[in-house]
C-alpha cells in the first residue's frame, strides 16, 4: 500500500528510480518469481506463498555464497539474492504497517477466514505466530 501523500510518492520515483536503472535485474526477479512459482506452487496463478519460506536472511547469504553462477533451476543465484532481499525488505515493511494499526481495528473476514481493517478496507493474513503478514489492499 503506498503512500497517497503526493511529495512522497515523487521522493521515490519508481519507474525512473528502479525499472529504468536495472530493467534486466528485474525481469531476472521476475523470472525467480515465476520458476518458483512452478516449484512450488505447479499449476497455480503466479502468487507468492509467504508461508513456505520465511528465512529469508538466511537465504540471501546462502544464495550469495554461489553468486554469479546459475542455480540448478537455471536462475542466477544473484537474482534470487535480490528477490529474497525485496521479500525480506516487503515482509518489514508490513509487519511495521501491520503492528501500527491497533487490535481493536480488526474484525473476522468472511472471504479469507483472517482480518480485516474496518476503517481501511485492509484484509492482513497472519502468518506462523505473527512471524511475518501479508497486507493486501482491497480493490476500490
Amino acid at each position: 500500500m503506498m503512500t497517497t501523500d503526493r511529495q512522497e510518492r515523487k521522493d521515490a520515483p519508481m519507474a525512473r528510480g528502479l525499472l529504468d536503472y536495472f530493467p534486466d535485474a528485474l525481469a531476472d526477479i521476475a523470472h525467480v518469481s515465476f520458476v518458483g512459482n512452478q516449484q512450488h506452487n505447479p499449476g497455480e496463478e503466479l502468487h507468492w506463498a509467504r508461508h513456505l519460506s520465511t528465512d529469508h536472511a538466511d537465504c540471501i547469504v546462502r544464495h550469495l555464497v554461489d553468486r554469479g553462477t546459475i542455480d540448478t533451476d537455471g536462475c542466477r543465484h544473484s537474482a534470487k539474492v535480490a528477490w529474497r532481499a525485496l521479500a525480506l525488505l516487503q515482509t518489514e515493511i508490513e509487519n511495521e504497517r501491520a503492528a501500527a494499526v491497533p487490535p481493536e481495528a480488526f474484525a473476522p473476514c468472511e472471504g479469507c477466514h483472517s482480518h480485516v481493517c474496518e476503517s481501511e478496507g485492509t484484509c492482513i493474513h497472519p502468518w506462523q505466530q505473527g512471524k511475518a503478514s501479508h497486507i493486501v489492499e482491497e480493490p476500490f
